[in-house]
């Protein structure tokens, strides 16, 4: 049987000219990766154009390495450090001029891989790209609520970024943040997130994030001691989050699937603080 990263289907974008491969930027792609053999074969067929792709793997239990070889990646187990030293340590054994930096669950639109080769025959004019993201929530694209263009910086040269510093007090444990110097633009194309397929791969993604959400509020001591701030957060700032979303953001045009994200985020929003403040209670 053909590899997949073998097949000519995957590469079935335009090739560059003679004169374009001499000004050519070579394209890294860095992925962290545990337990992902649901999504990352998808996602590497989506970038088949890259010179290369890094896999820092935290220790796999399914079939995580075995695809990502079957693509060509190249696989280095390295221990969970935490979401920013991780997506870094990937970053760094990246060789090529320009790198993509992608979650296991995303994938590029055809579209999008089109765009980065077009912008990598020559030299770009910018140092980095946002790039917009379609979050699927059931597998509906969400529209509205906030959830969409969702804009990320993913594509950046070489050197000029790289996320938070991983110190306890520094790293944001959850939706870590990049740093980055130099002139920003935005591609044109999406990129689409796979979030959450079914309502338990939520409700299990927002109870880990809320125990990690938590560990933020108790660093900043904004743990609901009192009766009226722990009425506020665990209640009224979930439920105007709903209202929020869902009605002022237009969040009910996504249909059923928009009122269950909705409903869950503003959930998500009580556990973490119910869990920060179960924190400094127990202690």
């Amino acid at each position: 049987m053909t590899s997949p990263a073998h097949d000519p289907a995957y590469r079935a974008v335009e090739q560059p000219s003679a004169s374009e491969q001499s000004t050519r930027q070579t394209l890294s792609v860095a992925i962290i990766t545990l337990n992902e053999e649901a999504n990352l074969a998808r996602t590497l067929a989506s970038v088949q154009f890259a010179d290369e792709v890094i896999v820092i793997d935290s220790g796999s239990t399914d079939r995580t390495l075995e695809i990502a070889r079957e693509f060509d990646a190249k696989v280095i187990f390295e221990p969970w450090k935490g979401f920013a030293s991780q997506k870094n340590s990937a970053i760094e054994k990246c060789t090529g001029t320009w790198i993509l930096s992608l979650d296991a669950d995303e994938e590029l639109t055809l579209e999008l891989q089109q765009e980065i080769r077009v912008l990598l025959r020559t030299r770009p004019p910018a140092d980095a790209y946002m790039i917009r993201r379609r979050n699927l929530f059931l597998n509906r694209w969400m529209r509205y609520g906030g959830y969409y263009p969702d804009p990320k910086l993913r594509l950046f040269r070489r050197y000029s970024a790289n996320f938070a510093p991983a110190a306890r007090f520094t790293e944001r444990p959850v939706h870590e943040t990049i740093a980055f110097d130099g002139i920003l633009d935005t591609l044109k194309h999406d990129l689409i997130h796979h979030a959450y397929p079914t309502i338990e791969s939520y409700i299990e993604h927002m109870d880990r994030y809320s125990t990690l959400g938590a560990q933020i509020i108790v660093d900043k001591g904004k743990t609901s001691r009192s009766g009226w701030s722990f009425f506020y957060n665990i209640f009224i700032l979930p439920f105007f989050t709903l209202v929020w979303n869902f009605i002022f953001r237009f969040g009910f045009l996504d249909g059923r699937e928009g009122l269950l994200l909705h409903l869950y985020h503003s959930t998500y929003t009580s556990w973490k603080y119910a869990k920060a403040w179960q924190t400094t209670r127990n202690h």
